[in-house]
């Protein structure tokens, strides 16, 4: 079933009033940030912060993301020691570079996992590719375990990587946003696009956004609660496109209960992908609170 992925939302790990009301918001995802927002002396701290969080607020369905750091620290370990237990939706891996960075994770957490009587597997992960070699084997890093649900882009450390900085057309972006997204696309896991820093500059988040959507991306990391609506505004399908999605979908309906295996609309034949973008057009339509006639009985 395709899950809405359209914000994450960074939530520093030693700020407890964003911890406990990030929720309110309404980012489809929570990524409390144990990594880059931490400063060293407030990374036990804000571990523990974050692991009686999730033990103990509600936040109602959101889906709640911890970015560790790196196993190459001496906290990335302890990191996972607590926060497996804490049960979070998915753990997030900083600075991803070669497929055996997730499985050095991977053991580790199924180790946890084990001793705390969780469900081995029952932890998901997602890979953060943030320089030039994590790009370049974003491919084996997205098919490298079974529980990696997503693959994300992080700009700042890759521009830094590649001797350059960001510029408003995001051409230096556009060779690794296409990679992480096939990568992601090849192995059948979601990509997340990077963060967009400049928070009161609303046109060129805006312009961001509408790329990476055509581009194909799931969604987007965000800083900023206000950051959050206009991504939901911009991936929401256009009434045309609903009303096609819902002709598209009666169609198909309708041949499977005439026993036909070929879907046909206005004269053409529609086959599974058309089928599965109207099916993905009318959730992010409810998602976004559209009121879809006649859509009600649809399976999401």
């Amino acid at each position: 079933m395709y899950k809405l992925r359209r914000t994450m939302m960074y939530v520093p790990g030693n700020n407890a009033g964003m911890i406990k009301d990030a929720h309110i918001y309404g980012a489809d995802s929570l990524m409390f940030d144990l990594e880059d927002s931490v400063s060293l002396n407030e990374k036990d701290s804000a571990r523990f912060l974050v692991y009686n969080a999730l033990k103990n607020v509600d936040y109602e369905g959101v889906e709640t993301v911890v970015r560790i750091n790196g196993l190459d620290t001496p906290f990335g370990k302890e990191d996972l020691e607590a926060i497996v237990r804490a049960q979070p939706d998915v753990i997030r891996l900083p600075k991803t570079e070669t497929a055996q960075d997730i499985i050095d994770v991977e053991n580790i957490v199924a180790e946890v996992e084990e001793k705390a009587g969780i469900p081995v597997g029952k932890t998901k992960l997602m890979a953060a590719v943030e320089t030039a070699l994590g790009v370049l084997n974003s491919v084996e890093i997205a098919k490298a375990s079974k529980r990696l649900i997503g693959i994300a882009l992080g700009a700042e450390d890759f521009v830094t990587d590649m001797r350059t900085t960001r510029s408003p057309e995001g051409i230096e972006l556009l060779a690794a946003r296409s990679q992480v997204l096939l990568a992601a696309r090849a192995a059948g896991i979601y990509a997340l696009d990077t963060v967009y820093s400049d928070v009161n500059n609303e046109e060129g988040f805006a312009n961001e956004v509408k790329l990476i959507k055509q581009l194909g991306f799931d969604g987007k990391s965000v800083i900023n609660p206000r950051q959050i609506q206009p991504v939901h505004d911009i991936y929401a399908p256009s009434e045309k496109e609903i009303k096609k999605a819902l002709r598209v979908i009666a169609a198909s309906e309708e041949a499977a209960k005439k026993g036909s295996g070929v879907v046909s609309l206005d004269g053409k034949m529609v086959d599974k992908p058309i089928i599965e973008r109207a099916r993905r057009a009318l959730t992010l339509a409810e998602a976004a609170g559209i009121d879809i006639e006649g859509g009600e009985n649809l399976e999401k």
